[in-house]
């Protein structure tokens, strides 16, 4: 009996999925060389020394369990947001919603804000994707603790990071990259005067962490607490542009 050919008509119209390349992000890159030089240097005289074959096969498999959740950790997913841009804010990252509620920000806007905390487990993706489009005002980086990133004070008490960006629409926000129990390093690439694009990173938090959006009060906000967010692609908020005193009565006039 015959094998059928692969270009056989029974086969030209079956749908082929691409195979799609993990990318790791620039920040783990050594840090993943380095944990295997580790690990096979731990590992190679385990498997020589210390037979029988059932002590060298667990602790292998406990190696390659630690190696794989920090490569998961590092994984960098390429996003291209295909959504309405203009007046719209989308997540700046991978995480589930935590708080939604009306406070002060001191630091850049110096008014009330609608803040919109997302907080990252392990487990997601920990790369920081600018939330607009728009203009990067500012930038500051303070030192603190590590609390865990759950806490209402890890925003003004732990290590973090404050990125001002004015949209294109004129109205201003802050991203404020927040360091948790876990995150021991907050990597932040936007600068003052750079363009914001919500299909380019502002940041990397390593290890557990939250991410807090300021908006204007009269922010719509998409999202509610408990929702998941994915970052880049995942809508937050629409923020009108600011509406001038007085142009009402230009019109009435």
């Amino acid at each position: 009996m015959s094998a059928r050919r692969a270009d056989a008509p029974e086969f030209r119209n079956i749908p082929t999925m691409p195979l799609k390349v993990v990318k790791i992000h620039r920040e783990g890159t050594n840090i993943l060389i380095l944990l295997f030089i580790v690990l096979a240097a731990l590992l190679v005289p385990v498997w020589l020394f210390m037979p029988p074959v059932v002590i060298p096969t667990i602790l292998t498999t406990i190696a390659a369990t630690v190696y794989l959740f920090v490569f998961n950790f590092f994984r960098c997913p390429k996003r291209k947001y295909t959504g309405r841009r203009k007046d719209h804010l989308v997540s700046s990252v991978d995480g589930r919603v935590v708080a939604i509620e009306r406070v002060r920000e001191p630091e850049w806007l110096k008014s009330e804000a609608l803040m919109v905390s997302v907080f990252m487990s392990p487990l997601n993706v920990h790369a920081n994707w600018f939330p607009a489009d728009g203009r990067v005002d500012y930038v500051r980086h303070h030192a603190g603790r590590f609390l865990s990133a759950y806490l209402p004070k890890a925003s003004t008490e732990n290590e973090r990071s404050t990125i001002g960006i004015t949209m294109d629409n004129g109205r201003r926000i802050v991203v404020r990259q927040i360091a948790g129990a876990m995150a021991r390093r907050i990597v932040t690439y936007a600068e003052v005067g750079e363009v914001a694009d919500i299909d380019d990173h502002l940041g990397f938090i390593k290890f557990g962490s939250r991410v807090d959006i300021y908006l204007p009060v009269d922010a719509h906000v998409l999202l509610k607490i408990g929702d998941l967010t994915s970052g880049g692609l995942t809508p937050l908020a629409i923020v009108h542009p600011e509406k001038k005193e007085g142009s009402a009565k230009d019109k009435k006039q």
